[in-house]
């Protein structure tokens, strides 16, 4: 369902695509990344259906990017090391948008992504759990 979902908000993404490259790959740019934490950024009109997501070649134009109208959306997943042993799994989103078609923008998808912010807590994990699964056998 997230990938679906994701295909139908960012045209032209692969059905194959792994949940790791997606974040790696146009329209996305890698703002920073260590053995456990990637942080990913994306840039554009994100309240379109069209794939209005200009592609960004550093963290450099990320960090400067300013067009009226438009938004920065920021991606975070990362593992943190739990008390007892184990790992926890995380992953967090930041959005700024730029003027006020952006306000407006933002806002409009607003609840669309709230409807559906819980399958980044469920399908990305459970895809983990899956290859973790597989790699212990």
């Amino acid at each position: 369902m997230l990938g679906r979902l994701l295909r139908w908000r960012i045209p032209g993404l692969a059905r194959t695509l792994s949940y790791d490259s997606l974040f790696r790959e146009p329209p996305f740019v890698v703002l920073d990344e260590g053995p456990h934490l990637l942080v990913s950024g994306l840039v554009g009109r994100i309240w379109t259906l069209r794939r209005d997501y200009p592609e960004l070649r550093s963290a450099d134009e990320f960090c400067e990017w300013s067009e009226r109208g438009t938004a920065r959306v920021a991606f975070a997943h990362w593992a943190e090391e739990v008390s007892g042993g184990g790992a926890a799994l995380a992953s967090e989103a930041r959005v700024q948008p730029i003027g006020t078609q952006g306000r407006i923008g933002v806002a409009a998808v607003r609840p669309i992504v709230r409807s559906f912010q819980h399958l980044v807590g469920s399908e990305g994990i459970r895809a983990a759990v899956r290859r973790a699964e597989q790699a212990d056998r």
